[in-house]
């Protein structure tokens, strides 16, 4: 299980040192979301200033940008991380693409697919020459002049990974991708009992392997080396989780531990602006399953024994910034090692 380190609300000054401090560190993989910066540029600074660290975006929108965009981003990405990028792409909500990017919310799990099918094209034109020629209900591809063709590059094509919350796009994340990334609002229930049964349907349907394919996850933790640190933190994850348990695309998960009116309650106090209150709907039950709670050192290890060989690579919902925390930081780099070689 690779350990990475994942970023909500980068900035790009920071970058630099923060990448670089995280391969310092020890940590396997840097994310950086799409919230209120360019993921993309984030990780430019990034691929400059590490070597050896894998980048990736958790996740790019990718219904605002054209596949060609995407394609070209991934590609220049790529030959100058040396080889090192992934491509994370989400479809966002609705709300998002209609009210935020201004954007047409259009049958998302076969504009996903579409997009991951013409974004290979792409680099398969680049790669090997072959003709640009991609035809699809949304996208219809057929032109790529020397002038605009970037040539080939020296490493693999970037893999893709998608977010997927719902069967269609798990499934399609299985059949068309080389990776899923699952939200943190999740169980090891969840994963184990409906999310991988739906994706390793996806990876039968094209004759892939469970090996061919990483699962990926950040998951909530509260650390109790500090006790006043940790009711701190237990308080923000509480928040946190009654945030993500009142938008509906989340509700299969609760449903799935019998916590739907949960759902629904969450809501209706969502839309009428009761924040603070919504984290008292959150039961220590529902801690315990949506998060992990030890010590720094022993956090590893309880995560290892919950989720086992459901994941590929993990990281933390909890801000990395270096000179705070360092040392429960090292204590848990430390953990993953001895788990992995235990």
């Amino acid at each position: 299980m690779k350990f990475d380190v994942s970023f909500l609300q980068p900035r790009l000054e920071q970058i630099p040192v923060y990448a670089a401090a995280a391969e310092a560190f020890g940590f396997d993989g840097f994310w950086v979301a799409e919230t209120s910066s360019d993921p993309f540029l984030n990780l430019a600074l990034a691929a400059e200033h590490t070597s050896k660290l894998a980048l990736g975006t958790a996740i790019a929108v990718a219904f605002p940008r054209s596949p060609a965009i995407l394609a070209y981003t991934a590609w220049d990405l790529q030959r100058f991380s040396r080889g090192r990028f992934v491509l994370g792409l989400g479809p966002q909500v609705k709300a998002h693409n209609v009210l935020r990017f201004g954007i047409k919310w259009e049958k998302p799990v076969k504009k996903m697919r579409e997009t991951i099918e013409a974004i290979r094209a792409f680099w398969d034109c680049w790669q090997n020459g072959t003709r640009l020629d991609y035809v699809g209900e949304f996208f219809k591809l057929a032109l790529m002049t020397p002038f605009f063709d970037p040539g080939p590059i020296d490493y693999p094509p970037p893999p893709i990974y998608i977010a997927a919350v719902n069967e269609q796009m798990l499934r399609l994340a299985g059949s068309h991708c080389d990776g899923v990334h699952i939200h943190a609002l999740h169980s090891a229930s969840y994963l184990r009992d409906v999310a991988m049964p739906i994706i390793e349907s996806g990876l039968a349907h094209n004759g892939k392997k469970r090996s061919d394919f990483s699962v990926n996850t950040a998951v909530f933790v509260i650390p109790t080396n500090d006790p006043a640190e940790a009711r701190a933190a237990e308080d923000h994850v509480r928040q946190q989780l009654s945030f993500y348990m009142s938008t509906p695309s989340y509700k299969p998960v609760l449903a799935h531990h019998g916590w739907g009116d949960v759902s629904d309650r969450l809501g209706q106090m969502a839309r009428a602006g009761e924040w603070e209150a919504m984290k008292r709907l959150i039961t220590d039950e529902m801690l315990d399953t949506f998060a992990v709670t030890g010590r720094w050192g022993q956090l590893p290890e309880i995560i290892h024994a919950r989720y086992g060989d459901l994941l590929d690579r993990v990281s933390y919902y909890l801000p990395f910034e270096p000179g705070g925390h360092d040392t429960g930081w090292r204590n848990t780099i430390d953990g993953f090692k001895r788990v992995n070689h235990g």
